[in-house]
């Protein structure tokens, strides 16, 4: 379904892609009416999103290997030892690159790419397919010159922009296209982990935005189909492996309760980290161009201390997954400095994501709480795989949000269903602690930044779409402030009207005047001596035609009118039309009814 009408100039540039390839009208018809048509187009997204990630993985281990020197087989973030003149300077010359790819960016396409929380939220799952190609190679050169992030926004990106694409070019209606690029993303991190219902989970929850029966076969369609064909290419996917587990202890669950409280907050700290750090760059007066060689630098240093500040962390954490208990200092070390690492990366412009690295990250916490519980209470002390798997959890909870996907990455990785049963109380605890104190996922988070009111991936593009300059009546009739109330009478009739709008002498918005009033008995006396300046309400009370249907109704409520007028700007005071809450209640309801189709599958 083509869009009417573009919602921001992000969604122009979305819409200004190439034209779709040209689909027989036959499979067309069979895909838009039919839900095995749709499985079948998501078993394709799940196929490239398998592909995709695949090939991003070996491109980014083979940059490790051939940069730092490392065996193959061997993690960038599992090294004990790197050279110490590779550390300091390959994350240099990647912040390089990216500086310059940066430049050649904002030159010859300035135009900022849409993420696919975004494409659902408010642009009805319209990607563009050269953006989100973009967008995965800064990634990919980000992660694999070392920066601390995660190839996870890399994958999902160019996953679900494919899929975008794919649904352009088949003519999709907006809940399919939607649900689409959900399978984009379900396939990237299935296939990233080798685990489909974790992969599924993190499309409902984080891209889609709600679980739907209609959506159920294509999103674990992808999600399968992408898991089978990233082991049929053979890449080393990011699998996570646990050695046996201690039995549960149901005493062991304050203990996690608490270790999830602790994992919110660092989680708040990290995000909030990020954006510090961003702030101190952009205030440096440093040119964006260097900005990424000097952060670069530092995170070189940081390398030196410990080489497992590098890359994702995936290496890191399969360190970290054992029953063993280190010493503390070693274990904070590298969790401070882990921390740091991701935030100097992002924050100084490196791209990518924190999926992998708030998994690490939360196991070392894991293991740092079993530590000094152990130290502190030897004989109630949680098991330290346990506490770190638990801790993995709650930490990727806080910063990446999806309880229930974060739920099945535990399941998927443990096959445990009692450790599973606490990992799920302790992302509820997770969760309602970062949604009091911060509100936010990361992802939400930088879109918050940026302006963006959206919270996740529902889509409120139609609600955005239907601003008061598409409601408004334009045939607006209106009367000088200066008219006596006898004109009023005459040109307004009893009945034909109840309300008007009044200009003062610079025909400028001045207030409402009901007619009931105007023509109430206790004026015939005064008629021709009183104006309609005397008698007017709502004086400060305007909409804006930019204002979407939500703001306007909460002007409604709180002006406690049936009607305001519609002026060009504030500033300017000239009125285009008027909006009745009566019409914008009938639409808004009509537009909320339309979403409820489409969640059920009853509608496009």
């Amino acid at each position: 379904m083509l869009l009417q009408r573009p919602f921001s100039s992000a969604m122009t540039v979305v819409t200004a892609i190439t034209p779709p390839v040209a689909i027989p009208d036959r499979l067309r018809a069979l895909v838009r009416k039919s839900e095995v048509g749709i499985a079948i187009l998501a078993a394709v997204v799940g196929a490239i999103a398998g592909l995709l990630v695949a090939g991003m993985e070996i491109i980014a281990q083979s940059l490790h290997i051939v940069l730092f020197g490392l065996e193959p087989g061997d993690r960038l973030s599992g090294s004990t030892h790197i050279d110490p003149v590779a550390a300091l300077t390959v994350p240099v010359v990647g912040g390089i690159l990216l500086g310059i790819l940066g430049i050649a960016i904002a030159r010859y396409s300035p135009r900022r790419a849409v993420d696919p929380i975004e494409a659902n939220a408010l642009h009805g799952g319209r990607m563009s397919v050269r953006d989100s190609v973009v967008v995965a190679f800064q990634t990919l050169i980000s992660n694999g010159f070392g920066a601390s992030v995660g190839l996870e926004a890399g994958f999902t990106q160019i996953a679900s922009g494919f899929a975008s694409r794919l649904g352009i070019a088949f003519g999709l209606r907006r809940a399919d296209m939607r649900v689409l690029v959900g399978c984009g993303a379900a396939g990237a991190i299935a296939a990233a982990f080798a685990a489909p219902l974790t992969g599924a989970f993190y499309a409902f929850e984080l891209i889609i935005g709600t679980y739907t029966a209609a959506a159920l076969a294509p999103v674990l369609t992808s999600a399968i189909v992408a898991v089978l064909v990233s082991h049929m290419v053979g890449a080393g996917s990011y699998d996570i492996s646990v050695g046996s587990l201690s039995a549960f202890r149901n005493a062991d669950l304050p203990h996690f309760l608490l270790l999830a409280i602790i994992c919110a907050g660092i989680g708040i700290l990290i995000m909030r980290a990020v954006t510090l750090v961003e702030l101190a760059f952009r205030r440096s007066r440093l040119p964006t161009a260097i900005q990424p060689a000097i952060g670069g630098l530092i995170l070189g240093g940081l390398a030196l201390v410990s080489p497992q500040v590098l890359s994702s962390g995936h290496g890191g954490l399969r360190l970290t997954l054992d029953a063993t208990l280190p010493a503390l200092g070693p274990v904070l070390l590298v969790l401070v400095l882990k921390a740091a690492a991701a935030s100097i990366s992002l924050g100084s412009g490196f791209r990518g994501g924190l999926f992998f690295a708030s998994l690490f990250l939360g196991a070392l916490a894991g293991k740092l709480y079993a530590i000094i519980a152990f130290a502190v209470m030897p004989g109630l002390a949680p098991d330290p795989l346990v506490a770190t798997i638990i801790g993995m959890t709650a930490m990727a909870v806080a910063v990446v949000g999806g309880p229930l996907t974060m739920s099945f990455l535990a399941l998927e990785v443990t096959r445990d269903l009692p450790v599973t049963l606490a990992v799920i109380a302790v992302a509820v605890v997770s969760t309602a602690t970062v949604r009091e104190f911060f509100g936010y996922s990361f992802a939400t988070w930088r879109l918050h930044l940026r302006g963006e009111t959206i919270r996740s991936a529902h889509d409120v593009g139609r609600i955005r779409a239907l601003t008061v300059g598409r409601l408004m009546r334009r045939d607006v009739r209106t009367i000088r402030s200066d008219a006596k109330v006898s004109t009023v009478r005459r040109d307004f009739p009893l009945g034909s009207t109840q309300r008007v709008v009044v200009l003062d002498a610079a025909e400028r918005y001045a207030g409402i005047a009901l007619i009931a009033e105007i023509h109430s008995l206790e004026l015939n006396g005064e008629a021709d001596t009183r104006t309609i300046g005397e008698f007017l309400h709502y004086r400060g009370e305007v909409l804006e035609p930019s204002m979407n249907i939500k703001d306007a109704m909460r002007l409604f409520d709180r002006s406690e009118s049936e009607a305001l007028a519609v002026v060009e700007s504030v500033s300017s005071g000239k009125v285009i039309g008027l909006l009745t809450e009566a019409h914008a209640l009938r639409r808004y309801a009509e537009e909320l009814d339309r979403v409820r189709r489409d969640l059920i599958g009853a509608g496009g």
